[in-house]
């Protein structure tokens, strides 16, 4: 006799009744809501750093990736690197790039909207005065970011702009970025 296999509505490649089916869980178990990340970097020199992502907390658990996934930065030549990888701020706007995708994609597939195609295109403006404290009027980091998306999905011209905000209206990388997170420091003996 065979078995029964249940098939989930796949909108954008998101399997939407297993989306809908976590959030019934979240509503039911809020606890599972929570969820904590973690990187752990090693300094290599200069400008170089290498981080390790392994595990992290989630759904009431210590869990893991499959594999470590190693991310290198470093600064361009022209900053006193060895441009050997990106630099931190180019994998912010990565992470900003992604996490905008991924939250448009998912909250489309909730509403049944299907995108085929997306891309973006992401640049900030930093200047060194405040990195370098040569102008305390000037700040350390992006002084603004531009995100464009080109879009390809069968809706009309307007639909397009609702769709792109909805990246903006649920990614967590841009709730961080435009309202501030409250990062602290500290240090200890190595």
């Amino acid at each position: 006799m065979a078995t029964a296999q249940k098939f989930s509505t796949i909108v954008n490649g998101v399997m939407v009744d297993d989306l809908f089916t976590t959030i019934d869980h979240i509503k039911a178990t809020p606890a599972i809501a929570k969820f904590k990340f973690r990187v752990h970097n090693q300094w290599q020199g200069a400008a170089r750093n290498i981080s390790t992502v392994d595990k992290f907390y989630g759904a009431t658990q210590e869990l893991s990736h499959p594999k470590p996934f190693v991310l290198e930065a470093d600064e361009p030549a022209i900053l006193l690197g060895k441009d050997a990888a990106a630099n931190p701020v180019e994998y912010l706007l990565h992470a900003l790039a992604s996490c905008l995708t991924t939250s448009m994609v998912y909250q489309a597939a909730a509403r049944g909207i299907e995108i085929e195609e997306v891309e973006s295109s992401l640049e900030g403006n930093l200047d060194l005065h405040g990195f370098l404290d040569l102008d305390k009027n000037v700040r350390k980091g992006f002084q603004g970011i531009r995100v464009n998306f080109k879009i390809k999905a069968n809706v009309p011209d307007e639909k397009l702009q609702e769709i792109a905000k909805l990246g903006s209206g649920y990614s967590p990388v841009f709730d961080s970025l435009t309202n501030g997170v409250p990062v602290s420091v500290t240090a200890e003996r190595l």
